[in-house]
């Protein structure tokens, strides 16, 4: 599955979760970094207004399908993927990384929510090595001084992979700056993934992620910041539903 902005090709390239952990575990072996993108529907309405966030995405390694209507717009091109938002990667993730013996950093959040994502994920997770947890300023600018030593920090303590849980695009940005200064890092942009984990957000129920209403809890929890936020994103759907059609159809 693919998306088309100001002139680059976004590429789903891990359609299934079994491709993404067999790439991961390849990865981690040949002590081969990589920066890990779940694209949803929100981040399709920021590209196409940010050529910006476009070559954001345009550098990261590997993409996966997060969200209904991303799996619903790759069935109707013909090219069907898996669902696999960034929150429920972290723990299968997770279970690579303890098996590859792999050092793990969290950045993000908050020092507390941090704190209690740690300790949730190694009671679930036995042998993970979470060595380092990096809670950013309220300022903090991927592109700044802080990133860089944050990265370069990441670097020297050999850490393989790193959950990113700034929010996009931030979260975007460092992965594909990390690239060129902690190149041996592996990088997950997961959202609020540690903040459910350590219970400082509540996640939609089962049901309805299974049903795809997991939408309308977020709005409804939180309608001042999600309801226009949805609004842009149903907006872009008409056009990329068009472009699924035309990509089975003509192949491009």
């Amino acid at each position: 599955m693919q998306f088309r902005f100001s002139g680059q090709t976004i590429s789903i390239n891990m359609p299934t979760r079994d491709a993404l952990l067999a790439e991961l575990r390849r990865r981690f072996r040949a002590g081969e970094g990589f920066a890990l993108a779940t694209v949803n529907l929100d981040h399709l309405a920021k590209m196409r207004v940010s050529p910006d966030f476009v070559a954001i995405y345009a550098a990261q390694d590997l993409v996966v399908a997060d969200g209904w209507p991303i799996v619903a717009l790759s069935k109707l091109a013909g090219r069907p993927v898996e669902l696999m938002p960034g929150s429920d990667l972290i723990l299968p993730i997770c279970r690579v990384a303890a098996e590859e013996a792999m050092p793990v950093a969290l950045v993000g959040s908050t020092e507390v929510a941090l704190a209690d994502a740690k300790q949730s994920l190694q009671r679930q997770v036995p042998g993970l090595n979470i060595v380092l947890t990096i809670a950013p300023s309220g300022v903090f600018d991927p592109m700044g001084e802080e990133a860089a030593e944050i990265l370069k920090r990441l670097d020297r303590e050999g850490i393989r992979l790193c959950f990113l849980a700034l929010g996009a695009p931030k979260q975007e940005s460092l992965a594909a700056r990390g690239r060129a200064l902690a190149p041996a890092v592996g990088f997950a942009s997961i959202g609020a993934g540690l903040d459910f984990l350590g219970g400082h957000q509540v996640r939609a129920p089962r049901w309805m992620r299974r049903v795809g209403l997991e939408w309308l809890w977020r709005m409804l929890s939180s309608p001042a910041r999600m309801v226009p936020r949805y609004a842009r994103c149903f907006a872009v759907l008409p056009g990329q539903s068009l472009k699924a059609l035309r990509l089975r159809w003509f192949g491009k």
